[in-house]
């Protein structure tokens, strides 16, 4: 297995019919629900690097850092038929999440009520994050109904949606912003 690449131009003009190629080499429409997966992964990644942009602690930093890495192997997965040799999203990875989000829970408060996203912009930016998580989740899954997929792959995104939330938390803590409940009754008195 290849684990270097060499990216000599960005333009390549083959897509300018609204297909591109898939690791193997297959042909198939930008808007195919593998290029809809892994290209939600894409864009989480960019949101978490734009929340790195925007932190002050270290710890947060190196996780988010980590997690921007893995989401390389988790496109190349998603983008590849399962029968195409490349790197995989494993269990390893998955527990790793795991022990960063108890690691990290265990500097929060319980929660009692739902909160409002937001906070400082780091943590703002993480809970973006998070939402996209959620839809790169939703189109994996999709993708999973249609075609063969590493299930360790809609796995990963489950934790890291429920990781980027707990660290939208404890970035918010760190930073002294408390936290703001849902108050349903703001919309919800009857006139």
């Amino acid at each position: 297995m290849n684990r270097s690449m060499r990216i000599s131009k960005v333009y390549t003009r083959t897509g300018d019919k609204g297909e591109t190629s898939l690791v193997g080499g297959a042909r198939v429409s930008k808007a195919s629900l593998r290029v809809d997966a892994y290209g939600d992964v894409d864009e989480l990644n960019s949101i978490i690097g734009l929340a790195r942009a925007r932190l002050k602690h270290g710890d947060v930093d190196d996780a988010l850092g980590m997690i921007q890495n893995d989401l390389f192997t988790l496109g190349a997965d998603l983008a590849s038929p399962s029968q195409i040799e490349v790197p995989r999203i494993q269990p390893s990875f998955v527990e790793t999440l795991e022990e960063l989000s108890d690691r990290s829970l265990s500097e929060l408060e319980p929660l009692k009520e739902f909160i409002l996203p937001g906070g400082s912009e780091a943590g703002a930016t993480l809970h973006l994050a998070r939402t996209v998580a959620r839809r790169a989740e939703r189109r994996a899954v999709k993708l999973s109904e249609a075609e063969d997929v590493n299930e360790l792959a809609i796995v990963y995104l489950n934790r890291l949606s429920d990781l980027l939330f707990i660290l939208a938390r404890v970035v918010n803590r760190r930073e002294a912003i408390p936290e703001k409940m849902t108050d349903f009754s703001k919309r919800t008195k009857k006139d």
